[in-house]
């Protein structure tokens, strides 16, 4: 297949106790596929649900680890979504897409998890009244580094974002915080050793339609997982 394909890491849904489902946001996987590339996901291979937060543990057995790098292999870049609530998988995947370089984007909840998998924590926003807008709207603007590879995607020292979140960045250790709002939390994140491992608190799933600085952030991710695939295609020749 010449298309790039992007793994999108399923959600579950707290709300149902019973028989619980997981989940993938129709913006996120739409904006894959109006970009040029493929969507699919990438399911939870326990039989139980671990939620957790920063005081997480790599449980998984042998078999449910395979399961889900079987997952991870049919993909050039695996994307990990925002939610409510976190899962352990989804932590260990982006720990293992560090270790093996493999693109990833983190957002909102999903930076979370990019920056838990690298040893560092998550705090809770002092004025949650602004930062968890229920709208997609624009609700404030963030300072781009311009050293940063965010800056290099951009090309802009500063752009408008939403904002859907109750938590930011405490610290990360093996990260660079590189974008910030006026109250000083991080809304992006990212590692100048990887091709592209970058956590952003804001989504731009809900505002690349209307917004190129936001459909860049795709577009760019698409890009690297293609050249990391053609990479990879010359290493297998």
């Amino acid at each position: 297949m010449s298309k790039v394909i992007i793994g999108i890491v399923a959600k579950h849904n707290g709300e149902i106790k019973k028989r619980p489902n997981t989940y993938i946001r129709d913006e996120v996987k739409q904006a894959i596929f109006d970009n040029g590339a493929i969507a699919i996901g990438i399911l939870p291979t326990e039989n139980e649900i671990k939620l957790c937060e920063n005081d997480w543990n790599d449980t998984l057995t042998e078999k449910e680890r395979e399961d889900l790098i079987d997952q991870i292999s049919l993909c050039d870049g695996i994307i990990i979504q925002g939610g409510t609530q976190n899962d352990e998988y989804e932590i260990v995947i982006a720990k293992y897409c560090y270790d093996n370089n493999i693109p990833i984007l983190g957002i909102c909840a999903g930076q979370n998890n990019i920056v838990r998998a690298l040893g560092g924590t998550t705090i809770k926003v002092a004025n949650p009244e602004k930062h968890n807008n229920t709208t997609d709207d624009y609700v404030h603007n963030i300072t781009i580094n311009k050293d940063s590879r965010f800056y290099k995607i951009i090309q802009k020292n500063e752009i408008m974002v939403n904002s859907r979140h109750n938590n930011s960045v405490e610290n990360c250790p093996l990260l660079n915080k590189v974008a910030f709002c006026e109250d000083g939390y991080a809304d992006v994140v990212e590692s100048e050793d990887k091709d592209f491992y970058i956590g952003v608190r804001f989504h731009p799933e809900s505002l690349y339609k209307i917004d190129e600085n936001h459909n860049i952030i795709f577009k760019e991710f698409i890009k690297s997982c293609k050249n990391k695939s053609n990479k990879q295609l010359i290493l297998n020749i």
